[in-house]
């Protein structure tokens, strides 16, 4: 029994979705931890392309039962549509394979609505959200005046929760030109989503304690990237939960003890969506091709992705900060045909030199990348699918990154498809 938390190491869309559903078949239980429906997997299986926002990878696997954590926010419809689509395609989602903690908090339109207020200001710090409600259905967390999942079971209750939380909400509305709302008709609302999500809530620690009991194999899938946690991460341009290793315990209400490894998904250069610094981004032909050959653009939003070489500073901060096991790297087939590949190994930072992002914003707009200079391969990668199959320059990086970050690489992607995928080290066999 093994039981492996998947965490990506950089800023998100590091192809952790392939890894995961690669991984889930390996698993009996697969458990989201963190994050809302802005994070986007896009899983191809057989040629068919599955694009999940809030469900489990799991849940394109038959008989895998994949849970959604009390980590998670979850906005009723945008999970029943997520359903729904997938049915259209064939998988059958119902509470036989899919359970909710009961205790999430949702996301209400009243979030969605605050979220793009906030980003269509003139005033403050754009963020560069997905405009889904997910930092405002976490700062309501926090402030102890969210609705959660299991409030819906309880109508008697659920009005007096409602008209506290819009004592909040209506101030900021007025002052931001929005329409204040009823509590009657957001009750209403709720009421009338309750009899279809709620077949969907359960104690999903106590399955989850059950199943580590019982020596099954437990897939932890984390949202995002380590360097947009909101403790860790370029602040204040990070989602609004831990992205962290240590998140899978709290977000899925089991303890540190049951995380036996951690998988950091690493893609072989970097990318970023919406603002934030980004050091080794690369604004001319090169950022260019990494972007067309590696179709970069948000599963979520369509968003182009920002794209620059490989950032091995970031990413073994990222593994410290999640006692990362191993890595997979991701999308190596994408620097195939560079006579060239740089990676940052330090920063400079006013004259001086660092092996660390440092956390002020300031400083970390101001840190420029210094480049080691490997050779390229000119042979395809792409479909690889032993060691054997690589070239020895594309080995030889994939070394480097091993050293630079101080993690191994435990498997390598070379395409989309799921088989295409090198087994270095199996996590879930120790």
């Amino acid at each position: 029994m093994t039981n492996v938390v998947v965490i990506g190491s950089q800023w998100g869309d590091e192809g952790k979705g392939k890894i995961v559903d690669w991984l889930s078949e390996r698993a009996d239980v697969i458990a989201r931890f963190q994050g809302g429906h802005n994070a986007g997997h896009t899983l191809v299986i057989d040629g068919v392309s599955y694009k999940l926002s809030l469900l489990p990878s799991g849940v394109v696997r038959p008989g895998k039962m994949s849970v959604i954590g009390n980590g998670v926010v979850v906005d009723p419809n945008a999970l029943l549509d997520e359903i729904e689509r997938l049915a259209e395609q064939g998988i059958a989602v119902s509470p036989n394979n899919l359970q909710v903690a009961e205790t999430v908090a949702l996301i209400l339109p009243l979030h969605r609505e605050l979220d793009i207020a906030r980003e269509a200001s003139d005033s403050g710090t754009r963020i560069g959200t997905t405009g889904r409600g997910i930092g405002p259905a976490y700062e309501d967390k926090v402030g102890r005046r969210a609705i959660r999942l299991m409030d819906l079971a309880e109508p008697q209750t659920l009005l007096p929760r409602v008209v506290h939380l819009l004592a909040h909400h209506n101030p900021m509305r007025r002052g931001l030109d929005l329409a204040e709302i009823d509590p009657s008709a957001l009750v209403n609302d709720l009421a009338a989503v309750a009899p279809r999500i709620l077949p969907f809530a359960g104690p999903t620690r106590l399955l989850l304690g059950d199943a580590w009991r019982d020596g099954k194999d437990i897939l932890f899938e984390g949202a995002q990237g380590v360097m947009l946690d909101v403790d860790h991460g370029t602040y204040p341009f990070v989602t609004s939960s831990n992205t962290v290793a240590g998140q899978a315990a709290t977000g899925s209400g089991l303890g540190p003890a049951a995380v036996d490894y951690v998988l950091g998904i690493t893609k072989a250069y970097t990318t970023r969506v919406g603002e934030g610094p980004f050091p080794t981004e690369d604004h001319g032909d090169v950022g260019a091709r990494l972007g067309e050959r590696g179709h970069e653009f948000g599963t979520v939003t369509g968003r182009q992705r920002r794209c620059g070489w490989f950032d091995a500073v970031m990413v073994r901060q990222a593994v410290e900060m999640s006692g990362v096991n191993g890595i997979a790297l991701t999308k190596l087939d994408v620097l195939d045909g560079l006579e060239t590949i740089q990676i940052a190994v330090r920063y400079r930072l006013d004259g001086r030199e660092i092996d660390y992002l440092p956390p002020g914003g300031g400083e970390q707009a101001r840190v420029e990348p210094i480049y080691e200079t490997m050779a390229g391969w000119q042979d395809s990668t792409r479909g690889a699918r032993s060691l054997d199959e690589l070239p020895e320059q594309a080995i030889q990086y994939v070394r480097r990154i091993e050293a630079l970050i101080g993690a191994p690489a435990a498997l390598l992607s070379t395409s989309p498809e799921r088989e295409d995928t090198i087994l270095v080290h199996d996590p879930f066999r120790g």
